[in-house]
């Protein structure tokens, strides 16, 4: 009879949601990037593959690999959601120990004067002894608390993997920035000291009667223009490198990262892309909103089992001073009346599951729109990089053209210093371009999950490595 009252459970049983029926992210995106293509190395997506083992590995720099590992292992926020998950499953046990039997310790004592048969006595009295009771819990109401802080720690577990995603997506961005502002500096001195040539030589030109004042007046415009690119790109270099350091769970004082270079990343030209149906089985967020419909889900059967009775056992053992005395007592103790306290508390839990429900379906909606916009920005990107490369390869001509012709007495070296100017600016624009196309396939692994789940494992190997 107490096996089959214990096994008798109230409340809705959790059903996962079903995966999203829609097939394409983006239909148009998705045909360009499944077709054919060559033009400025377009990247290919394997629609339907997964992405296995660490997503940056793609890039193909050691030098990631190298930070990604102290990342994973020393970033702080990480280091958090562990403890997180950690306190989440102490939880779990805290609400697994009311199925079983609670055993304690009494002790009592006392004087006392009582009445017997006319006759007036005073005495003193004390008592020791175990004490057992038992929860039958024959509507299920603890086994549904140990459902929700089971959903509730499977939750941290996915808000782990969230922001395992979160972090090495950070680390291999900012290193990318990194490289980035590095070779855009190195172009913008060039073209300064490009500026600066041919700012000497008008003013050799003005001496001469070639040149006016005018021309010296805008030489030196174009030198301080041309200045002003290069202090927000030193910024920009510093900013990332100290966000890396952050990122690896140090000052910048105490680490400082290594000089990234573009030439350091590799752009991947297969790039697996999860089919949405998958996408909601893996990406973390997703996950984790899954758990918490779980746990407002279990919330239900909590509050509905209040509404029922309880039947307890319990049973003692006390040694006083008149000798062993035992007893053993049932009880079922179950609400009349409560003001609709408990019914309110069953319908707020419905609403809460309600909510839940419909964060959850927020959750897959976004997340098959951020999937969609990068597959356009991959797209884009490399259309942009395609005609940054013909503006480069335009201006690398006219520099030629030009110093042939300075070399034969055609064009002055104006024109070449010029010609040298279009050619470092279009350097600048397609650097910009390649390192769009290197984040945006950044953005693309971590908005299809990043084979993030059972993160908590990865970062134990990384520590036992270190």
């Amino acid at each position: 009879m107490s096996a089959l009252l214990s096994a008798c459970m109230v409340g809705p049983n959790f059903e996962r949601p079903a995966t999203p029926a829609a097939q394409h992210y983006d239909a148009q995106a998705e045909q360009k990037l499944s077709t054919a293509n060559t033009t400025a190395d377009a990247p290919h997506a394997d629609f339907g593959k997964s992405i296995h083992g660490d997503w940056w590995s793609t890039l193909g720099s050691e030098k990631l690999d190298t930070v990604m590992q102290k990342a994973v292992v020393g970033n702080l926020d990480l280091e958090a959601a562990d403890a997180t998950i950690a306190q989440a499953n102490e939880a779990v046990a805290a609400a697994a120990g009311g199925l079983r039997p609670q055993v304690g310790f009494g002790a009592q004592g006392g004087r006392q004067r009582a009445a017997n048969g006319g006759a007036v006595s005073t005495s003193n009295y004390y008592g020791v002894g175990p004490q057992v009771s038992f929860d039958f819990d024959i509507f299920g109401g603890t086994k549904r608390l140990v459902e929700e802080r089971s959903a509730q720690a499977e939750l941290q577990k996915h808000r782990y993997d969230a922001a395992y995603l979160t972090v090495t997506g950070d680390v291999a961005s900012e290193a990318i920035q990194l490289a980035s502002a590095r070779a855009q500096i190195d172009a913008v001195q060039v073209l300064i000291a490009d500026d600066k040539k041919n700012l000497d030589l008008v003013r050799a030109a003005h001496q001469y009667g070639s040149a006016t004042q005018v021309d010296i007046a805008l030489a030196t415009t174009q030198l301080a223009q041309d200045e002003t690119l290069l202090p927000p790109l030193t910024q920009q270099r510093d900013v990332a490198r100290h966000a890396l350091s952050i990122l690896v769970g140090k000052s910048p004082g105490e680490w400082t990262a290594p000089d990234f270079d573009l030439s350091d990343f590799t752009l991947p030209q297969d790039m697996p892309v999860s089919l949405p149906s998958e996408l909601a089985r893996n990406r973390p967020d997703i996950l984790e909103a899954e758990a918490q419909l779980h746990a407002a889900s279990a919330a239900v059967g909590v509050a509905t089992a209040d509404m029922y009775p309880h039947l307890t056992l319990s049973a003692s053992l006390t040694g006083s001073g008149i000798g062993t005395l035992w007893g053993v007592a049932a009880g079922l103790a179950g609400p009349l009346y409560a003001g609709g306290t408990l019914q309110a508390n069953r319908r707020g839990s419905v609403d809460g599951y309600k909510a839940s429900l419909a964060d959850y379906q927020q959750t897959v909606i976004q997340s098959l729109g951020q999937v969609a916009d990068v597959l356009q920005a991959v797209n884009h990107d490399t259309e942009e990089y395609a005609a940054q490369n013909r503006a480069l390869n335009a201006a690398q001509t006219s520099l030629q053209l030009n110093q042939q012709g300075y070399q034969v007495g055609e064009t002055g070296v104006l024109q070449v210093l010029d010609a040298q100017r279009s050619y470092q600016r279009a350097l600048i624009g397609q650097i910009q371009a390649k390192t769009a196309r290197y984040l945006d396939t950044v953005q693309l692994s971590i908005a299809l999950g990043g084979n993030a789940n059972g993160a908590s494992g990865q970062r134990v190997a990384y520590s036992e490595k270190q």
